[in-house]
């Protein structure tokens, strides 16, 4: 298990937090404010990051784990290490089945505006 103190994370671990982090800074997030960022690395170590994109319609806004997602695969990624979002919500279980879809157990650290991990969740 995961310690969540932030000294804790590996380099690889942080790395994807810190781009989640700058993902949710990009987001377009109009109608709510509720803006996320999202990053993934698959298990070459490529990384892939994205943040919330809303549409007056809520059925067609992109999370920002999705949009990640939607990346990697787009560019032939079939296997994920590792996830991060960055968000002062929760993460929907429909945006971690996305995930799981490309494989179960993919660890996802989420964090919070300040990019401190505050927890750990699976697919």
């Amino acid at each position: 298990m995961l310690d969540l103190d932030p000294e804790a994370l590996t380099d690889e671990d942080a790395k994807i937090v810190i781009l989640a982090r700058g993902a949710r800074l990009r987001a377009h997030v109009p109608h709510t404010g509720c803006s996320e960022g999202a990053a993934v690395r698959d298990t070459d170590g490529r990384t892939y990051a994205a943040a919330t994109v809303e549409n007056a319609d809520p059925s067609l806004t992109t999370s920002a784990l999705r949009a990640a997602v939607a990346a990697a695969a787009s560019s032939g990624v079939r296997t994920f290490e590792a996830a991060a979002v960055v968000s002062e919500g929760l993460v929907s279980a429909a945006d971690l089945a996305v995930l799981r879809e490309f494989g179960v157990g993919v660890p996802v650290l989420v964090a919070g505006a300040d990019g401190v991990v505050r927890e750990l969740l699976h697919t």
